[in-house]
């Protein structure tokens, strides 16, 4: 029977758990479980057996092999890229090794294999993973390699879970479980007009994430029933930065929102930018705010941000700590959670587990960030709680929803 997310979170505690409390505390929070819990799902979803063929169980592995399932899943990483890629690609190993520790009987088989963090070895990763059985594919992590690996999948009817945000690489049978600027965007700007926050402007990046930031924006403030007065968007380099952050002090007196969604030392340059202009304005952010270079910045004192809740990723990188001797990238949450997901589906419903009924469920999953659910068109939407800034740090302003029924921030 599969825990509803909806169900209250273990308390939360600033003692060190024991190892036992800390995996009653996950299976409550992080078993990605259809929200609807109890209800028997039927055919008609389209799909993909969970359950491979005897031939295909027997292949042997050419990736590194974890746990011991009767369903092979793969996962696609850049292990052996250069740079922060390759490093980033092993703590998501490293947190799909500790969901797997944490459900010893989860029925899957994870096969990793290493993409070199290039299309190419996507691809090649990806007919490897297809070849040797796997029934779901999770990753790649970057845009262009998922863009590789995709048809490959599609075309084997096998199901892909990946960690890119770019959303133009999602589709039918491609979900990205990363985190994405709609559900950040949409979050914050219902969060400001439910405290009587009406006008607004935005200051966005000159690129492809700026665009999709900008459509993002102007939806959510039209669903909010607020009105945009300024979008600016602005070149990456200081001087830039300046002039548009000037251009929006100019009209302060008109708007009593600015969204600047950008995360490292942009936020704080536009509030200082902004001088006495930016006194009556609330500065709202996006997830990627949540670093401490921008939760310390005493100018910001006061802004409001979306992020999953703290709590649980808190706890998860206690125990990566203590068992990879290092600190988990935030996002490691998704490998963790995507082996979860996995795992659970194919728990519930072994015959038939990652069909496309299953996988976009309405009523969504609960994982390590909170609730999520994949959409049909392969975007994600996430509940998420809001905080505010205080110069040194964050503090919880309001609490993220626990279900899609209802609660605040879906849309």
């Amino acid at each position: 029977m599969m825990e509803e997310a909806g169900a209250p979170e273990a308390a939360h505690r600033r003692i060190a758990p024991t190892r036992r409390s800390v995996l009653g505390g996950l299976a409550a929070l992080a078993l990605p479980l259809a929200l609807s819990a109890c209800n028997t799902f039927g055919g008609g979803g389209g799909g993909y057996s969970a359950a491979p063929p005897a031939a295909e169980q027997a292949r042997v592995a050419s990736g590194e092999v974890i746990g011991t399932g009767a369903t092979r899943v793969a996962m696609l990483l850049p292990l052996t890229a250069t740079g922060n890629a390759g490093n980033v690609g092993k703590s998501f190993r490293n947190a799909a090794e500790m969901a797997m520790r944490d459900f010893p009987n989860a029925g899957i088989e994870l096969v990793v294999y290493d993409t070199g963090g290039t299309p190419s070895g996507a691809q090649l990763a990806a007919n490897k993973a297809i070849a040797e059985g796997s029934r779901m594919m999770l990753g790649p992590l970057f845009s262009a390699s998922v863009g590789a690996a995709a048809p490959i999948a599609r075309s084997a009817g096998v199901p892909v879970v990946a960690f890119s945000s770019d959303t133009a690489v999602a589709g039918p049978g491609v979900y990205l479980l990363s985190f994405l600027p709609n559900s950040d965007i949409q979050r914050i700007v219902s969060y400001a007009a439910s405290q009587n926050r009406r006008s607004f402007a935005a200051l966005l990046p000159n690129n492809a994430y700026g665009t999709v930031a900008d459509a993002a924006f102007r939806e959510a403030v039209a669903r909010a029933g607020g009105r945009v007065v300024a979008i600016e968007r602005y070149e990456l380099n200081d001087a830039d930065i300046r002039a548009k952050t000037a251009s929006i002090a100019g009209i302060a007196d008109r708007i009593d929102a600015l969204l600047v969604p950008d995360g490292g030392n942009i936020p704080g340059a536009v509030s200082q930018g902004l001088g006495p202009a930016g006194a009556k304005l609330k500065i709202l952010g996006s997830g990627q705010w949540d670093t401490q270079a921008v939760l310390n910045s005493a100018p910001l004192a006061g802004a409001w941000y979306p992020a999953p809740t703290r709590q649980s990723f808190d706890a998860f990188a206690g125990r990566y700590r203590t068992a990879y001797g290092g600190e988990p990238p935030r996002n490691a949450t998704l490998a963790y959670d995507a082996t979860v997901l996995a795992a659970g589906l194919v728990r519930q419903n072994p015959g038939d587990a990652f069909s496309t009924m299953l996988l976009t469920n309405p009523n969504g999953f609960s994982g390590l960030d909170g609730v999520f659910r994949l959409r049909s068109d392969g975007t994600n939407q996430r509940q998420l709680a809001v905080y505010e800034v205080t110069g040194s740090g964050a503090r919880l302003i309001d609490a993220a929803p626990r279900s899609f029924s209802g609660g605040q921030g879906g849309f």
